[in-house]
């Protein structure tokens, strides 16, 4: 049925052209032609238009309606181009099934695009798109703005986080002291300098009275800081009890609107010494300077008392009666010679004739010099360090001056002793030379005489030096004799130190120029690489307080912790309350009935294994003779070198670990 009727629908022979309706009117066919043309040309090149605009946008949405209309648009040019040839040709059959099938698509196309309007209706406009990239072009530049911002922001952290570091650097790294406070003295900032100046942790004291550390402080009538406002010397206190000189420097300022204070703590230990050292030896340049002059003027009236004495002699031969009293005359004229020729050497106005000295060889001809002079109580013994010993000086002075120490030796044992003579090459080093400004740091041939008489106190010894002081009855001493050694050391580019202590005796050190400028087996070396170092914390017992101030740095120096105590009860307390204490470091004589012998015992038996260095002014030879040590203690001999002291800390330390 379906076949006969497009055979039916197909059949054109029964049909008339169109072209017999126009009546073959020749201007009315073309019209139709040319139109119909132009017609379907304009609708073939649309779909061609679509086909190429869907193609290059595949972002378009809805892209199948373009191709859908490109379809219907096809078929209307198609209709076109048969009503032209339908005009000669009567297929209206086909034309028909053509422009059925064109009304299905346009009814598809227009029934699938209302549905779509609401959606086609939601893209936005040419003129909301302006508006909406109008404003996103202002979000950006706020987007920018805020990035910049946010830039700006963060560099200004970062300035400030680098500020912050750098100015943290500064406090931490400082060398005096930084305390901040607020306005009720609470102590918000406390650096590690002023930690090892007063002892005590930052944590132990944060938030706690800046008067803890600076109790001469009195306060202010409205109990605020502001007193502190000014600079100038106060005393701190130490956790440990002990004080020290210092300069505070406070300022203030304000954060967030409450006042707060900064204050500068510089420790004057070393400069207040340094003060005691420089006015004593201006007062001995003074007294040698005095001295000088009156043996100077002395010398010519005795010039003139003597040689008168000597013609008076002459005059009465004939008168032996009278010529023994200008003959006492002349011998005590010379005796007054004597004695200014020894404040001449005091004030250094001696002639020196110096010269290259074997000091071993010296104390050799000394010793049996002494053996024929000194009592036959006292035992003389000699001893002398490695290497080449030899000094640059006056032969002749040297050994007067051997000569008088040994003498004052034997005065100061009147129930006889021991007299050691000794020699070594020794190093002065800078720390020495912060104790004693007077004194070239360098390398020098040591000689030292000992005895285990009755020794000095503390004023004694201090005066020692100076000229006419005696402790010696009244013509048994002229004290011009540690005068003359004093004088003589330093004409000589030397030194002269006198280390002694009540019941055991006095050391004398002359330190000489070395003759010879190489080293030799028997020097140590004193650089900071040669030094062993530790991390164990030292007690550090030591009554004196420039001393125990300069063995906390030079032991800090090596590594070490350090806890201090003034004498041997408190070094037994802290020993009792801090059990990270790994050994003890103790002076020989403290104040307190307490030496450091008995400290030593009381501490052991606290702590079995405790390792113990003793330090003191003599050899531990000296002190085994007199029964004040065992053989098996090691003492660092004061003074010490940083190198000696290193050794002696880590001889110690190996003690006790071969002992345990």
């Amino acid at each position: 049925m379906m076949w006969a009727f497009f055979e039916r629908l197909l059949d054109s022979s029964m049909l008339s052209p169109h072209g017999i309706c126009l009546l073959w009117e020749p201007e009315l066919i073309w019209l139709h032609v040319v139109s119909d043309a132009c017609i379907a040309a304009a609708y073939f090149s649309i779909p061609f238009a679509l086909a190429i605009l869907v193609t290059k946008r595949r972002d378009l949405k809805f892209g199948w309606v373009y191709w859908a209309f490109a379809i219907f648009i096809m078929a209307c040019g198609l209709t076109h181009v048969l009503s032209i040839y339908t005009l000669w040709v009567p297929v209206y059959g086909i034309e028909g099934i053509v422009k059925a099938a064109t009304a299905v698509a346009s009814v598809m196309t227009a029934g699938a695009l209302w549905p779509l309007l609401p959606k086609i209706l939601t893209i936005p406009s040419p003129f909301e798109l302006r508006q909406v990239q109008a404003a996103l072009e202002e979000e950006e530049i706020k987007s920018r703005d805020a990035t910049l911002l946010l830039q700006q922001v963060s560099d200004a952290q970062r300035a400030m986080r680098d500020s912050m570091a750098r100015l943290t650097a500064i406090v931490e790294t400082a060398v005096d002291g930084v305390i901040l406070f607020d306005a009720q003295d609470r102590i918000l900032l406390f650096n590690p300098a002023c930690a090892r100046l007063f002892g005590y942790s930052a944590d132990e004291v944060m938030g706690r009275n800046v008067r803890m550390l600076i109790p001469e402080a009195g306060a202010a009538p409205d109990g605020q800081g502001r007193q502190f406002a000014t600079a100038g010397e106060a005393t701190g206190l130490r956790k440990d009890g002990s004080t020290f000189p210092m300069e505070l420097s406070v300022g203030q300022a304000r954060q967030d609107g409450e006042l707060i204070f900064v204050g500068i703590v510089h420790d004057l230990t070393a400069r207040k010494l340094t003060e005691q050292q420089l006015q004593q030896a201006q007062k001995m340049e003074t007294v040698g300077q005095l001295s000088g002059g009156i043996a100077h003027d002395f010398n010519n009236l005795l010039t003139v008392i003597i040689g008168n004495a000597e013609h008076l002699s002459e005059q009465l031969k004939a008168r032996p009666d009278l010529r023994r009293f200008a003959d006492d005359i002349a011998q005590s004229g010379e005796r007054g010679a004597e004695l200014t020729q020894r404040l001449l050497a005091f004030s250094r106005r001696q002639l020196l004739q110096p010269q290259t000295i074997d000091c071993r060889s010296l104390l050799e001809s000394m010793f049996k010099l002494l053996k024929r002079t000194l009592r036959e109580d006292i035992e003389i013994k000699t001893s002398s360090g490695l290497g080449t010993i030899q000094a640059f000086a006056d032969r002749a002075q040297l050994e007067s001056a051997v000569l008088n120490l040994a003498l004052n030796a034997q005065d100061a044992m009147p129930a006889g002793g021991h007299l050691t003579l000794s020699t070594e090459l020794t190093t002065l080093d800078e720390d020495y030379r912060v104790l004693h400004p007077e004194v070239a740091a360098g390398a020098y041939a040591l000689i030292s005489i000992t005895d285990d008489g009755e020794g000095m106190t503390p004023e004694v010894a201090r005066r020692a030096f100076e000229p006419f002081f005696t402790t010696k009855e009244v013509g048994k001493g002229s004290g011009l004799g540690l005068s003359m050694v004093y004088g003589f050391a330093k004409q000589s580019n030397g030194h002269v130190t006198i280390y002694s202590e009540a019941g055991l005796g006095t050391t004398v050190r002359l330190y000489l120029p070395r003759a010879d400028a190489g080293s030799s087996q028997g020097e140590l070396s004193d650089s900071e690489d040669a030094a062993p170092r530790g991390y164990e914390t030292i007690l550090i017992a030591e009554d004196d307080p420039f001393v125990r101030s300069s063995a906390i740095r030079r032991v800090e120096a090596l590594g070490y912790r350090v806890v201090a105590a003034v004498n041997g009860k408190e070094a037994l307390q802290q020993l009792r309350t801090d059990p990270s204490i790994d050994m003890l470091f103790t002076d020989i004589v403290m104040p307190g009935g307490m030496s450091g012998w008995d400290l030593a015992d009381q501490a052991r038996r606290i702590r079995p294994s405790l390792p113990v260095l003793f330090t003191s002014g003599y050899a531990l030879e000296t002190l085994v003779e007199q029964g004040q040590a065992h053989a098996q203690a090691i003492v660092l001999t004061k003074p010490y070198r940083k190198i000696e002291l290193a050794q002696r800390l880590r001889e110690a330390f190996a003690a006790t670990t071969v002992a345990s």
